[in-house]
């Protein structure tokens, strides 16, 4: 298949700022010219590195460096492609690629390298947005799933579950010729039922790599909350490692949310801290609390903590029948160093318990471990790949279609269009099927020149 033919672009791929080394790439139709043009008529050998100087409409130099030409399709993009690698410095930047600009070239769109790679199948969609997940990888973790996302693992296991379903699809349309008292045998025969239930397994497989990989790239929202002067800045700050959140005796020092992403095994943290709740006559800490509340309709989880001296307080039952029902909380009785108790985890009221110290640290390793379980979270496995949320839907809405069919087994006709509709979603993940509004979203949220 033919490469789309779009305009000629051109972009600084490397980080705004100063450094060693400067890239600007360029894309297009036919660039040879360009080259020779930005090389000052030097002819260049495609994927070999050319020294020099790259000089402006009248022959004086902006620059000098390397250009690098790739002929199309074995490119990046599937176009020709430019990249000269010039001198990091902003000013030199920008004059070249006003240069490049000069020549024909426009301004590159953002995520606009990569979605031209897609509009001409050198990645399919899965593998595109993991370029930008890779880019924004907050742990190593999480580079490593984004890199196996981008070789295609996720995409490969996507397409062994379509080719399961055409399979099954062709041998259920087949049926729809036969008289209908020959349908049910034709099917069982070919064990129709037992091939849909190894294809449900093996998309539940592919929907539990994905739910750990989805919390690999967003991680996880963690609000604490209680009653003022219970730590719960003590215990953000153990958390995190270092003095995020001021810590004082007295009661009300937080009045406004702080916010701290911690990795635990590589998963993304979100904490936020809040305001001690409390009734209370000052606005400005009335103003905090209402954050408070705010940042706990948002929140994966909270921690609820309380002073285990006091126990389980009034107050204390009050703030744990307001939070919502849907929100999955984990109790934390802080100040085991004050109140002599041994740190350890227990149920309360069919609550679950951790005591720990937040001052000394006691317990704060298994207050982690209690967080990546509360989340899910099954470790790293090497068939573990970056996902995303909008994946997770379309293997979601997969899965139902399928449990319909199942439903529908003894009717053909809906049988097989229960089974054309997952196959449909699952495409969803690979881009076959995707609507221009869609790669628009997907793509602008891309660093310009990647």
């Amino acid at each position: 298949m033919s490469a789309v033919r779009l305009p000629t672009i051109a972009a600084i791929a490397t980080a705004p700022g100063r450094g060693g080394i400067g890239v600007i790439r360029l894309s297009g139709q036919d660039l040879l010219p360009m080259a020779r043009a930005l090389s000052g008529g030097k002819a260049p050998k495609p994927r070999v590195a050319v020294f020099t100087d790259f000089p402006d409409a009248d022959g004086q130099p902006l620059d000098n460096g390397l250009l690098l030409f790739f002929p199309a399709p074995h490119s990046f993009t599937g176009e020709d492609v430019i990249e000269l690698q010039g001198h990091g410095g902003p000013v030199v930047m920008q004059r070249l690629l006003r240069h490049c600009l000069s020549l024909g070239a426009r301004l590159a769109e953002p995520g606009e390298f990569t979605r031209r790679a897609f509009l001409n199948h050198k990645l399919d969609l899965a593998q595109a947005e993991s370029v930008a997940d890779l880019i924004d990888a907050a742990s190593e973790t999480a580079a490593a799933s984004a890199l196996k996302s981008l070789k295609g693992e996720f995409s490969q296991r996507i397409h062994a579950l379509v080719d399961q379903l055409i399979h099954l699809r062709m041998l259920t349309e087949a049926t729809l010729d036969f008289p209908e008292e020959e349908d049910v045998d034709y099917l069982a025969a070919a064990d129709a039922q037992g091939q849909l239930r190894g294809i449900q397994a093996t998309l539940d497989g592919v929907l539990a790599s994905a739910r750990q990989g989805a919390l690999l790239r967003e991680g996880m929202h963690v609000v604490l909350v209680g009653q003022p002067n219970v730590g719960k800045s003590s215990l953000m700050n153990a958390l995190a490692g270092d003095d995020i959140a001021i810590v004082t005796d007295i009661a009300g020092t937080t009045r406004d949310t702080v916010r701290e992403q911690i990795l635990i095994d590589g998963i993304p943290l979100h904490l936020i801290d809040t305001a001690g709740l409390r009734d209370t006559d000052d606005v400005v800490e009335q103003h905090g609390i209402a954050r408070t509340w705010a940042a706990v309709e948002r929140a994966d989880l909270a921690l609820v903590l309380l002073d285990d001296r006091a126990g389980l307080t009034h107050a204390d039952a009050e703030i744990l029948a307001r939070l919502p029902a849907r929100l999955p909380r984990l109790v934390v009785r802080n100040k085991i160093d004050l109140s002599g108790q041994a740190a350890g985890e227990g149920e309360h009221d069919g609550e679950r318990v951790l005591r720990l110290s937040a001052r000394s640290g006691d317990g704060v390793d298994a207050l982690r471990r209690a967080l990546l379980a509360q989340i899910g979270w099954q470790g790293a496995g090497d068939g573990v790949f970056l996902a995303r949320e909008r994946h997770l839907d379309a293997l979601r809405r997969a899965r139902a279609f399928l449990d319909a069919a199942e439903l529908d087994y003894a009717h053909s006709e809906l049988f097989a269009d229960h089974l054309r509709m997952a196959q449909l979603a699952l495409s969803d993940i690979t881009g076959e099927f995707s609507a221009d509004d869609l790669l628009g979203e997907i793509f602008g949220r891309f660093c310009i020149g990647k």
